[in-house]
């Protein structure tokens, strides 16, 4: 009889407003306090999430490593460097057949905008502008930097494309095409254009005084995105239930993903039901075997009034509104970091698995924790422009 196989998360590494490993990650998770900054962006001053300060000096001793990452968005250095402690983290330092599918939303913005102004200014570009600008240049630096020989894959679904990432990984390997997988999400769009995106759409936090500039589901019923940086990544790998019962620490196990869509009224627009979120998560459920209850939703809401209710709504609807599970996120910490924003919630259910830890938020009565919890099984949601979602579950086995 052949043992049933699973795909686990062996390691993982991010770089983010929180830090730039895992026990200062861990430590800020524990203390929960926001650490947003306030930039003068377009003469206006704007709460950002940048990196940890000291993300920002290790960030900066990578670039310069070598003379060619010098050239490079910062948005492929963070996915470098997230990968590189990924790598580590799951032993893989000697393996070269790893597929690599790092996603971003936005890419190489830094870069693109630079050049957009030299170009502006004298008509003319650096000879190495195009390669350090496409979308592929993420992954494939990351694979450059890690010499793997297996697929490559950058794209962008907007603000799900980290988790479609792990869920090209989880579809590799289960099809027995590679044997191992980084999957996550880069983004670095702390630039003014972008900002000044969000702000003509209406959604960006205005609070630079407040502990939270970001805060979901807050009562105030007013929009508090805030935009964030960073960078996670994840060694995925595909163990038979043979080799899980013979581990001797707890191993995190993807469980299913799923995916919903929705026609939208217009290009930002979520049905006030969120029926995009409820097709992605009755996915993930009905993918999966499991009929253990979801203990934890680590929600998507960015801090806007429209997308923050839909989710809750897409959640009642599932579950039932008497009946929902523990709802969180991280984003209160973090801010929104558009293409990595998934990959950094994805960490943050793992950090409450391995740490049984979460936050009361003063902000909102849906994110009060009961004084026991008992978390085992996780729900992962997320959604992008467009009317797409995916909804991944992730699962502690002992």
């Amino acid at each position: 009889m052949i043992s049933p196989e699973y795909i686990v998360i062996q390691g993982y590494g991010s770089i983010s407003a929180l830090g730039a490993d895992t026990e200062t990650i861990a430590l800020s998770y524990k203390a929960a306090k926001p650490a947003f900054q306030v930039q003068s962006l377009n003469n206006e001053l704007s709460p950002v999430a940048a990196l940890h300060p000291q993300a920002e000096v290790l960030l900066n001793q990578l670039k310069n490593e070598k003379r060619a990452f010098q050239t490079l968005d910062r948005s492929v250095l963070m996915a470098i460097y997230a990968a590189r402690q990924a790598v580590a983290a799951a032993g893989w330092q000697q393996e070269t057949d790893i597929g690599v599918n790092i996603g971003s939303s936005r890419g190489a913005t830094g870069l693109f905008e630079e050049y957009l102004t030299t170009y502006l200014n004298s008509g003319t570009l650096p000879a190495h502008t195009s390669p350090v600008t496409t979308l592929g240049n993420i992954s494939s630096w990351v694979a450059n930097d890690l010499q793997t020989q297996g697929p490559l894959i950058s794209h962008s679904v907007t603000c799900s494309t980290a988790l479609q990432a792990i869920a090209n990984g989880f579809a590799w390997l289960k099809a027995g095409m590679t044997s191992k997988f980084l999957a996550g999400g880069a983004e670095a769009p702390l630039t003014p254009f972008t900002i000044a995106q969000m702000k003509a759409i209406g959604i960006y936090s205005t609070d630079i005084d407040t502990a939270f500039p970001c805060r979901p589901h807050n009562l105030e019923r007013k929009n508090t995105f805030v935009l964030g940086e960073g960078a996670a990544v994840f060694a995925l790998e595909k163990v038979s239930a043979d080799d899980l019962m013979n581990t001797t620490e707890p191993v995190i196990v993807l469980e299913s993903i799923g995916f919903g869509f929705e026609t939208i009224a217009s290009k930002t627009g979520i049905s006030r039901e969120g029926l995009n979120f409820q097709l992605a998560i009755r996915d993930a459920l009905k993918k999966t075997a499991s009929t253990e209850p979801i203990d934890l939703v680590v929600l998507h809401s960015p801090g806007t009034v429209a997308g923050d209710s839909a989710e809750l709504h897409a959640l009642q609807a599932v579950f039932g509104e008497n009946n929902l599970p523990l709802l969180s996120s991280n984003k209160f910490l973090t801010g929104h970091t558009l293409g990595a924003s998934a990959a950094l919630s994805l960490e943050y259910a793992i950090h409450v698995l391995t740490h049984q830890i979460l936050p009361n938020l003063p902000f909102s009565p849906i994110f009060t924790v009961p004084e026991n919890i008992n978390i085992n099984r996780v729900l992962v949601t997320a959604a992008g422009f467009g009317g797409n979602a995916v909804a991944l579950i992730l699962k502690r086995v002992f």
